[in-house]
């Protein structure tokens, strides 16, 4: 364990949206692969995993077309939106055990992803978690800045009310992660067996249940 976990206990708690809070990762990239497939690229599910998660769509985007030698229509951000939008309404949940957790965190919690914000209000909304992170949605979109920059998460600190070394991020994507570390913020990394190795590498404290995450808070 590294000097920075032991500084100061968690006073705030800014968990990432997709694949933290939501299980969104197979899906989203799920709708993502079938929509690039119409134009010819056809990419395994956890192929785009493992290349998308946790990146911006401008960045998806440049990777798509890289593959495909040619730039995608000027329409493909929006339609694959609304595409997501529909696969959420009907398919998406919560991450199991997300919300025993919650309810057994006695701190100030808040939301800060990449995504923007109505895309995270959606997908906390099908999922009823919308309640618990009223007002303390923060997007990379509000101020122009993604992961693996720190800014987000300093971002969210400051409205908050907190000092960055107080504060607890949970991530799921090693962008993600960098960038918690780079803020000066612990960093739980909520993740499978095969790619905990990536998350370590990059500074997290991995655990692999939301079961967990109420004692492991209450440490740090």
């Amino acid at each position: 364990m590294s000097q920075a976990w032991s500084v100061m206990q968690t006073e705030l708690v800014i968990f990432d949206c997709d694949g933290v809070l939501v299980d969104s990762e197979g899906l989203g990239n799920r709708v993502l692969v079938e929509f690039v497939a119409e134009f010819g690229l056809a990419m395994k599910l956890e192929e785009a995993i493992l290349l998308f998660k946790g990146c911006k769509m401008a960045d998806c985007i440049t990777v798509i077309e890289q593959k495909l030698g040619r730039k995608m229509p000027q329409d493909f951000v929006t339609q694959l939106r609304a595409r997501t939008a529909e696969a959420f309404e009907r398919e998406l949940r919560p991450v199991e055990a997300i919300e025993a957790a919650l309810d057994k965190i006695n701190l100030p919690i808040c939301v800060a992803s990449s995504g923007p914000p109505e895309k995270i209000k959606l997908a906390l909304r099908v999922t009823n978690l919308l309640s618990r992170f009223e007002g303390c949605i923060f997007s990379s979109y509000e101020i122009e800045s993604w992961k693996p920059a720190p800014d987000l998460f300093l971002y969210t600190a400051k409205n908050m009310g907190f000092q960055a070394p107080s504060c607890t991020v949970v991530e799921d994507s090693v962008l993600g992660v960098r960038a918690g570390v780079a803020a000066g913020m612990r960093v739980l990394g909520y993740t499978e067996q095969s790619e905990a190795h990536l998350l370590e590498a990059s500074g997290a404290h991995i655990f692999y249940s939301m079961h967990q995450l109420p004692s492991l808070l209450s440490h740090y």
